[in-house]
């Protein structure tokens, strides 16, 4: 995202934005992909309610909430793209409230990785993730990254 200092991340994150919705999908390669064809759009406040679930030291991934999503609206799969947006959205939002802050930083991409868009990027969500006890591993040379050190073993687990 560009201009975070210049957005309201809160107002993004209450647009309901005639979500939650469903969608059929009739890709092919999709279908095979997601094992199935009912895709669901969870608006922004549901990852932000999900979000705030996960007690200091647990741990949750992207890829665990849409499961979560999924299987709660009885979808194949939550669409992958707005719930990397909306996951941004809820970071900004806490990182802009003075107070009621969602623990953004627990939430992390596949395989434990640390998200370049949250505010302040990955160092600061590293510092937030080794204050809470994470070990945080770097892989890469070039295109560094970052990642939480056997990440599976502190998940929280979502109903």
């Amino acid at each position: 995202m560009a201009n975070e200092d210049k957005k309201d991340f809160n107002a993004m994150l209450n647009d309901r934005k005639d979500m939650p919705k469903f969608q059929t999908i009739t890709d092919e390669k999709s279908i095979e992909k997601y094992g199935g064809d009912r895709m669901y759009f969870a608006p922004p406040i549901d990852y932000d309610r999900v979000m705030r679930l996960v007690p200091f030291g647990k741990l949750l991934t992207v890829g665990t909430i849409r499961e979560y999503f999924a299987r709660q609206s009885g979808a194949d799969f939550t669409e992958p793209i707005t719930a990397g947006i909306f996951v941004s959205i809820v970071a900004w939002a806490s990182h802009q409230r003075s107070e009621n802050k969602t623990p953004y930083w627990r939430t992390l991409k596949a395989n434990g990785e640390l998200n370049a868009k949250y505010p302040g990027g990955m160092e600061a969500q590293k510092e937030k993730l080794e204050s809470e006890g994470h070990t945080i591993i770097q892989k890469g040379r070039k295109n560094i990254r970052y990642y939480v050190k056997d990440h599976e073993n502190a998940l929280f687990p979502l109903g």
